[in-house]
């Protein structure tokens, strides 16, 4: 039998029916507390998603706003995240309602160091080079 996904016990469908007052009582105290707050960032990137909705294109909807808390409207939608560097393109899924932007667009990526260089160490200064 399929699993079905829900969040906080309503499925998506209900999610998508809720107001943003409603959503705001579903989701943990550090998300309403941003919700709440008037973060201009915040608007201005709801004002980008209802412009991008409307024209019904599959069109990315760049932003750097990582701390905005997805929201169950945007779900489909395409969203390019900023890391520092580039945008990196993000598809709205259900698993991801109600967590930040930037924990899918990670900032930092992994180091991998090579051996150490001719003279990095005493033994390696009487190595012939090729």
């Amino acid at each position: 039998m399929a699993r079905r996904k829900l969040f906080k016990g309503k499925s998506l469908e209900e999610l998508q029916a809720l107001s943003l007052e409603e959503f705001k009582a579903l989701v943990d105290s550090r998300a309403r507390r941003f919700l709440n707050r008037n973060n201009k960032r915040l608007k201005k990137l709801l004002a980008k998603v209802e412009r991008a909705k409307k024209a019904g294109k599959d069109e990315l909807i760049k932003t750097h706003v990582r701390e905005a808390v997805v929201l169950p409207s945007w779900v489909g939608l395409k969203f390019g995240v900023h890391n520092g560097k580039e945008f990196k393109i993000i598809v709205i899924t259900s698993d991801m309602i109600g967590r930040r932007l930037g924990e899918f667009s990670h900032s930092t990526g992994r180091v991998l160091h090579s051996g150490p260089g001719v003279g990095a160490t005493r033994g390696s200064k009487f190595i012939p080079l090729k």
